[in-house]
This record gives structure tokens, C-alpha cells and sequence, in this order.
């Protein structure tokens, strides 16, 4: 029994498949990846939605502090959907001076995450491109995390970075519901770590939500290693790993 009982669910405000998105030979299917914010919270008609629609594997991105608070929520009801659980940060302490500023300033976060964690940015994408059906990646807000994840994901689908970007920005439209809707799991969580959710949440919804920090991401990782996807590689991205990846995302 984890504290989800006592927690609202509800449907999730910033889910989008990525299906439509251009990359090398076409662009991806629908039905293929999904992200998310907090899957662990959506409600059991949300999560027999999510099952019958095809969704086979879900990649919990979030740290094991926050794990420990929700657990796995309703999908845990579904054998038929595998979970993986590959934390882009130990805590959310890790985030550091990065948090609760502005979102515009957080491709410097983004970089040091796409490098430090590029291991486990990997068996993700290992855990894509052999699933035997739609799988679904989240962390809290659906936005960071996730949007490294993502990004990670269409630059080995070879899409163009433009691209990437506007799906990075299209969570902006959400932010003020993803912030009322992880407010109750984060708040205290981010209390502990001496960051303050308010102020965060003013923050996003104050500001126009900016494409900077994935603009910064890319650009960055040029800049520091030539190819983009060279942390990936050097962590076991390779030629076999990619083909199946774009042979999943593409097959009809």
C-alpha cells in the first residue's frame, strides 16, 4: 500500500504520442512511444485506456524518492504491461541550483543529464525499440525528464532538431495543469530538498513557456562532443540499436 490511496488521480495533462513527427525515412507511427507526465496517479479507466490502446511498457524516469511516494499506481494492475524503472537523477536534489528558476534556464541541466545519465538514457531506448507494443515514458511533469528522453529518442530516429524543439514546446500549453496536478506528490518532496514548488509553479505559468533549454540541450551537446548523440554512443548506443529503432518507429 503506498500513499497513492490518499492522493488524487487523475487523467494526465501533458500525454502526447509522438506519432507524426518527421525523421529519417518518413515519421513516427502512432502507437509507437508515448510520453507523459505522472502515470503513476491516472485513474483505473485512464490506465484500461492506456492497455487497450496498446500500451505494453511503461519507463519510469522518476527518482526513487518519488517512486517510493506513489509507486506504480493503477497500471500495476496490468500483466500485461512491463515496468521499467531508469532514474535520469537519484533525487531531485540533484537538480541543484537549476531549480525552481525559470524553465528558460534549464538547458544547462538538460546537457549535464543527457551526459551523466546517458547510460541509462540508453537502456531506455534498448527497452523502445524491443517492447512488443507502445511504451510510455514519464516523470513527474513530463517535461524535463522526459523531454531529454524524447529528444534523445528523435535525434536516434534521425529527426531535425526544429522538430524536436516544438515537441519540447508543446508542453507549454500545460504547464499551469501539470503544476496543480504534481503539486500534491512534489510539494513536500521539493520541501525537503529547499526548493520551493510555489515559486516554481509562478514561475512557469508567469513567464511564456520558452524552447530555449532544448534549443540549449542540442546546441550544447554540438558543441561539447561534435554529434549530439555522442554520450549516447559512448554509452552503448550503436548502428543495431538505432536500425531497430527506426525500424519500430516506422513499420506500419
Amino acid at each position: 500500500m503506498t500513499l497513492v490511496d490518499a492522493l488524487p488521480l487523475s487523467a494526465p495533462v501533458n500525454l502526447r504520442d509522438l506519432g507524426g513527427i518527421p525523421v529519417a525515412g518518413g515519421a513516427v507511427r502512432e502507437g509507437f512511444a508515448i510520453r507523459a507526465d505522472d502515470l503513476a496517479l491516472v485513474t483505473e479507466d485512464v490506465a484500461d485506456v492506456l492497455v487497450a490502446d496498446g500500451l505494453r511498457a511503461v519507463i519510469d524516469l522518476r527518482s526513487a524518492d518519488e517512486v517510493a511516494i506513489t509507486g506504480r499506481g493503477p497500471l500495476a494492475a496490468h500483466a500485461g504491461v512491463t515496468y521499467h524503472h531508469v532514474p535520469l537523477m537519484a533525487s531531485i536534489g540533484d537538480a541543484g541550483d537549476d531549480l525552481p528558476v525559470d524553465q528558460s534556464s534549464f538547458a544547462s541541466m538538460y546537457v549535464r543529464m543527457a551526459e551523466t545519465a546517458a547510460a541509462q538514457i540508453v537502456t531506455a531506448l534498448a527497452i523502445i525499440a524491443h517492447a512488443p507494443g507502445a511504451v510510455a515514458f514519464h516523470c513527474a511533469a513530463g517535461q524535463d525528464r522526459t523531454g531529454v528522453l524524447a529528444a534523445s529518442l528523435l535525434l536516434a530516429l534521425g529527426a531535425d532538431h526544429d522538430d524536436i524543439v516544438a515537441d519540447y514546446a508543446r508542453t507549454g500549453d500545460n504547464s499551469a495543469a501539470i503544476m496543480q496536478r504534481i503539486a500534491p506528490v512534489m510539494q513536500p518532496l521539493m520541501e525537503r530538498y529547499g526548493f520551493d514548488l510555489d515559486a516554481a509553479a509562478r514561475a512557469a505559468v508567469r513567464t511564456e513557456f520558452s524552447p530555449a533549454p532544448m534549443r540549449g540541450l542540442l546546441a550544447g551537446l554540438a558543441e561539447r562532443h561534435g554529434d549530439p548523440l555522442a554520450p549516447l554512443r559512448a554509452a552503448g548506443l550503436d548502428d543495431a540499436l538505432i536500425a531497430r529503432l527506426r525500424e519500430r518507429a516506422l513499420a506500419a
